[in-house]
């Protein structure tokens, strides 16, 4: 008589609860990472920052860059870049911690081994994915987890499942897009016009400043100059800091 005992295939899911909500900056800085991206990259993945709630809810309120080299059995991480970002980021937020990681376009086969990396360095990490070349009309934003298949006790292999998203806005900017929401209503004959909401636009846009695109080339590369030449003065103090520790040390042993 042969053997009744069964070995099960089974899916290991994340707790059901997990959630995720996202800022708005974080979408932009991603479309803004991937159209800086160098020629060769296909995408762009990074770090999602920002803390867990008790209720599960992964808050997402930032994001960096992350340089790698992908091809299509193994991905290159720049681990050292990684951890230095992550140790600027948490001197001016120290509560930001990393709650997942994002790319660009969708789900690939290297996907798995990048989630993998930062499931050792988070609990249940978040995977966003942002779809910036606007393949259906829009810019398709998702959130995944990872859920396990195994074989008994045995680990087979990981799947990514979608998590719910909501796009978080504060008060300002929800109002900047309901604004937007009803003017693309009003030109796509959805809506009825309002005259009194189409003079308080069309005065609000006028208040802008009025810049050349050179003007605003030159106010956002002036801004930037600042901003390097900052990060180089204090890359300038850190080594001779540095410098006269170790000079301080090698006198004392002398």
């Amino acid at each position: 008589m042969g053997s009744n005992e069964q070995t099960v295939l089974q899916f290991v899911p994340s707790p059901t609860s997990v959630s995720a909500r996202v800022h708005p900056l974080v979408i932009f800085n991603i479309c803004d990472f991937y159209v800086r991206r160098p020629d060769q990259a296909e995408r762009v993945i990074g770090t999602l920052l920002g803390s867990v709630l008790p209720d599960g809810t992964v808050g997402i309120r930032n994001s960096y860059a992350v340089p790698h080299n992908e091809s299509s059995d193994q991905v290159a991480l720049d681990i050292d870049y990684h951890h230095n970002m992550l140790s600027s980021h948490q001197k001016v937020n120290p509560k930001e911690v990393i709650v997942g990681w994002f790319s660009t376009g969708s789900v690939t086969g290297g996907s798995a081994l990048i989630h993998d990396f930062y499931s050792r360095e988070v609990s249940n990490p978040v995977h966003l994915t942002v779809d910036t070349e606007f393949r259906s009309g829009n810019a398709a934003i998702k959130a995944f987890v990872s859920v396990s298949l195994s074989l008994g006790d045995l680990q087979l292999a990981a799947q990514f499942q979608e998590i719910p998203l909501d796009l978080r806005m504060v008060e300002a900017e929800q109002i900047g897009y309901d604004v937007y929401k009803y003017v693309d209503d009003v030109v796509e004959g959805r809506v009825a016009p309002d005259n009194k909401i189409g003079r308080f636009i069309s005065n609000t846009v006028a208040s802008l400043p009025k810049l050349s695109p050179h003007a605003f080339d030159k106010l956002m590369n002036d801004s930037l100059q600042d901003q390097l030449l900052l990060l180089y003065l204090s890359s300038i103090t850190r080594t001779q800091l540095s410098l006269a520790e170790k000079l301080n040390t090698a006198a004392q042993i002398l």
